[in-house]
């Protein structure tokens, strides 16, 4: 039986409150967590196998050249929980390599793409013990009684989601997963990497315009779920990358004066203003180690040929 915290139960007004709160920031923004509804997860489910898109495609190839060395490191009857589950493509390059880990818990914000997501690696690992759970895992999660025994807990954070936070934030989220993981416990993480401008930008403004649709994708959320009225055909996406922050940017920009209502409040947009929608950091291996330093020790590093993109084993100190 899937867990649902209390947090995405409130749902709707939750939602709301978020949206408004970050609306009226300067400059706006809207978290990135509103990408991923059922429409949402399945864009980015698309993203992740277009040609300019390297991330995904990097970080499989660096498990699949590695995956003895990575399962070493996961060991046997452990506790894998990932973080943002999504399809779990990358995780089955692990359970493959895996047979004695005590339990998979996945955990996605999205209900409906996390049960389709559990539902067939229920049926390819049917000896697999598959605890879901649907929550916000930025926010505390209390796991529920598991009734099994592990040696320790391993977090699967790939995709370099920790990207998405700002750097002093992405401190604070590695420290609250140490401290619920405990002493000893690994953290395998993706973590993109500082390359030529040119790749990362083309990377986030694919020519098949998918996230377009993607970023687009959240007002138009946005409407069905809060009863918003956007105007989709009033905006653009647009991704640029900020040398001096070390990020993508991803925004969506209001191509006319508007305003838009959101359950009676309303919001007013000059031309060329812009909604923050993501942030995108990339580290140097350096960088990475001193952002996690205070609470886990990199263990190992494994990179593609081109220094792209990194996967690594943390362990919490």
């Amino acid at each position: 039986m899937v867990q649902k915290s209390e947090e995405l139960q409130s749902g709707h007004n939750e939602i709301m409150e978020e949206a408004i709160t970050g609306l009226n920031k300067k400059p706006k923004q809207l978290p990135c967590k509103f990408f991923y509804d059922k429409k949402g997860s399945e864009l980015f489910e698309k993203i992740c196998t277009l040609p300019e898109y390297y991330l995904t495609r990097t970080e499989l190839e660096i498990m699949s050249a590695n995956i003895y060395d990575i399962s070493s490191f996961i060991g046997n009857n452990t506790l894998l929980v990932e973080l943002g589950s999504g399809s779990s493509l990358k995780t089955r390059l692990l359970l493959d390599n895996l047979p004695q880990i005590a339990a998979y818990v996945p955990l996605d914000i999205s209900y409906s793409h996390l049960m389709e997501s559990v539902a067939m690696l229920s049926g390819d690992y049917p000896d697999l013990k598959i605890f879901p759970i649907c929550a916000d895992y930025t926010k505390p999660i209390k796991f529920p009684d598991l009734n099994i025994t592990w040696s320790r807990i391993v977090v699967f954070y790939p995709g370099s989601t920790i990207g998405n936070f700002i750097p002093e934030y992405a401190k604070k989220f590695l420290a609250s997963i140490a401290n619920r993981i405990g002493k000893g416990s690994g953290l395998l993480i993706g973590v993109d990497l500082k390359k030529n401008i040119s790749t990362l930008e083309k990377a986030y403004n694919d020519s098949s315009g998918i996230t377009a649709q993607f970023n687009l994708n959240i007002l138009s959320r946005l409407n069905s779920e809060i009863s918003a009225n956007f105007n989709l055909d009033n905006w653009y996406h647009k991704a640029v990358y900020n040398k001096n922050e070390g990020r993508i940017e991803m925004h969506l920009v209001s191509a006319s004066n508007q305003s838009a209502r959101l359950n009676g409040t309303a919001i007013t947009f000059s031309k060329g203003e812009s909604i923050i929608t993501e942030y995108s950091y990339k580290y140097h291996l350096s960088e990475f180690r001193d952002l996690a330093r205070e609470h886990f020790r990199v263990e190992k590093v494994w990179t593609d040929e081109g220094k792209r993109f990194s996967l690594q084993y943390l362990t919490v100190i």
